[in-house]
């Protein structure tokens, strides 16, 4: 890289930085370098050359590759029977193996500017935002600076300020364990949740350590790990049940407790057991009926709607294809996220599969394709569904089949 280019570079990235209201260190931390390697690369002393590096950087910054280098080589379009492309959330993956902040162990200071904390909260509405959307590209983006940010400043900040800022660390694991278990990345999303559950500890925040929990269920059953999905789950509901039939109870809490009873419900239902299962089914109509309306609390989206959103999916999993299709006609989720919305029609696309009615199966699949594209792409079960379709349409796949075939990944 010559010098000119490198100072050209160098300028972009500063710029690219300030930005993102991003110090060095700031940045140094995001991608695992030093501040004064960054220093260096803006100064155009320090060249980067290796497109991994470039990658990286890029993530960091919150852009794409091209925005941060115009002429670096574009991503080749997959051909049909290569491997998979790369999962939207591989760069976050990375960032969360090891310690969070190593350097601040090693030099402890109190780097915290004044409106910080406010910044962060808002930059943590936005990660749910895109969860809630399944736009997990974009999520990634955001995520590889603001995990960083947060797990410094939750160690330099001052005392008063740090109970707040684990609260929005817990906030930020629990969206990443949602996403990664959405991406059937489970074992990224246990650390996640896990990490989810200390930091809202620290915050004091007794509510957000059972959410935690609630989506350390959730990798469990990716997992296959059923024996301590159940376990998990009836743990944290024999602690809250019992406060949850007082009068008194918070709608907060209820909603928590709803929640667990429907990540019961799918334990049992991956495991076969029908009655079980209902029956934690109806104990969430139960608290949803308590509750009254569709609420978003903790980000759990717990209601009413979403509670029958959840019974058709049980249905499905029981392999009961007309319960399914009883439960989801004339059900009204548009009040539900996006994510909710394209996961019920994926539940009822799998429910006309299984009936055989591949029509009804594929338009319901690209009704949930237009609303939450990245719901279909990104699922396991909505690649199986397809494949399905693709195989029993054989050579007169239609054309519409073919090309969701060929965005799902599931041309085999």
């Amino acid at each position: 890289m010559p010098t000119e280019t490198r100072l050209a570079f160098g300028l972009r990235v500063a710029e690219l930085r300030r930005q993102c209201n991003l110090t060095q260190g700031e940045l140094a931390a995001a991608i695992g370098r030093t501040a004064s390697w960054v220093s260096q690369v803006e100064r155009g002393i320090q060249p980067v050359n290796r497109l991994d590096v470039l990658r990286l950087l890029a993530n960091g910054l919150g852009v794409s590759l091209q925005t941060l280098q115009p002429d670096a080589p574009s991503e080749a379009k997959r051909q049909e029977g290569d491997e998979p492309s790369s999962n939207d959330l591989d760069q976050v993956r990375l960032l969360i193996s090891g310690h969070a902040a190593p350097d601040v162990l090693l030099e402890p200071r109190d780097d915290v500017r004044p409106g910080l904390v406010p910044e962060l909260r808002a930059q943590v509405d936005r990660v749910w935002d895109l969860a809630h959307a399944g736009q997990f590209a974009e999520l990634s983006t955001i995520l590889c600076p603001l995990v960083p940010r947060l797990e410094r400043a939750s160690r330099t900040a001052p005392a008063e300020h740090r109970p707040e800022i684990h609260r929005q660390l817990a906030r930020t694991y629990q969206a990443l364990a949602a996403a990664f278990v959405r991406q059937n990345e489970a074992d990224a999303a246990w650390v996640s949740a896990d990490r989810a559950i200390r930091a809202a500890e620290l915050a004091d925040d007794k509510l957000g350590v059972f959410v935690g929990i609630f989506r350390l269920v959730h990798a469990f059953v990716r997992l296959q790990r059923l024996d301590q999905a159940e376990h998990t789950a009836a743990t944290a509901l024999n602690t809250l049940a019992p406060r949850a039939e007082s009068d008194a109870t918070s709608v907060e809490e209820l909603s928590v407790v709803g929640s667990l009873h429907l990540a019961l419900a799918l334990v049992h239902a991956r495991a076969g057991d029908r009655t079980s299962a209902r029956e934690q089914i109806d104990k969430a109509r139960g608290v949803a009926a308590r509750v009254g309306e569709e609420r978003n609390d903790f980000n759990l989206e717990f209601g009413p709607t979403n509670v029958e959103v959840q019974a058709v999916s049980t249905a499905v999993d029981l392999g009961d294809a007309g319960e399914a299709l009883d439960i989801g006609q004339g059900l009204d989720a548009t009040r539900l996220s996006s994510e909710r919305q394209a996961r019920l029609l994926l539940d009822l696309g799998r429910a006309h599969a299984q009936r055989r009615q591949f029509g009804d199966a594929l338009d319901c699949l690209l009704k949930a394709e237009g609303i939450a594209a990245d719901v279909i792409r990104g699922h396991v079960a909505a690649r199986e569904v397809i494949r399905e379709l693709k195989l029993m349409a054989g050579r007169a796949a239609s054309p519409e089949l073919r090309g969701l075939a060929e965005r799902a990944d599931a041309m085999g």
